[in-house]
């Protein structure tokens, strides 16, 4: 699995209030997934009216793929009529999806994934016990 992940700022020098933002990031996300098929948020500067930094993701088998779409959207967003591309960034994170279509997760593979979950799951403070594991 490949996941692409383009973060783009872009300045919006006529909007005077959060609603004028508001307005061209609602816009500019539903025309990019709409003709590109990708995951958009806004994901950073939220509260400032002339800055929206989206955050970008396509996944796909192929790096191929993945890289053409996210030159597309970065061409779109460079050619916008009412924000300006003020920086660009991307990256290409490669995800491991077990085995072969249909086979399962061998005895070693499984307790693998159970201790990197549990050890993700501590670093983000989770460590309080399940209900069910109390039991």
């Amino acid at each position: 699995m490949i996941v692409g992940v383009l973060q783009a700022e872009l300045r919006i020098d006529w909007a005077r209030s959060l609603k004028d933002k508001r307005r061209v990031a609602r816009s500019l996300k539903d025309r990019l997934c709409r003709e590109h098929r990708v995951s958009v948020a806004e994901v950073e500067a939220q509260e400032i009216h002339n800055t929206l930094v989206l955050g970008i993701a396509a996944a796909g088998s192929a790096p191929g793929p993945v890289l053409a779409t996210l030159d597309a959207v970065e061409r779109k967003l460079g050619t916008h009529e009412e924000a300006e591309l003020v920086a660009c960034q991307r990256e290409i994170l490669r995800g491991w999806a077990g085995q072969i279509a249909g086979k399962a997760f061998t005895a070693a593979g499984e307790a693998e994934l159970a201790a990197e979950m549990l050890a993700r799951a501590d670093e983000n403070g989770n460590d309080q016990p399940r209900e069910e594991d109390q039991a």
